[in-house]
């Protein structure tokens, strides 16, 4: 019987190292898709509305 032999009496502990291993990749991903979001989307500042906005506001990009 040889290497067939073997087989069957591993194949449900590779079946589960396999499902581990998808089941860490999925996991890998949100947690890096998650991340990505994070950093796209930088909290935006806005104007103060009582005050007027002048032309070194628009055109000044250091000026916070």
């Amino acid at each position: 019987m040889g290497i067939h032999y073997d087989y069957k009496s591993t194949r449900g502990e590779k079946a589960l190292k396999k499902e581990a291993k998808r089941k860490a990749r999925i996991e890998e991903r949100r947690a890096k898709r998650g991340t990505n979001s994070k950093n796209q989307e930088p909290e935006k500042k806005m104007h103060d509305i009582d005050k007027p906005i002048t032309l070194e506001d628009l055109t000044n990009p250091d000026k916070n």
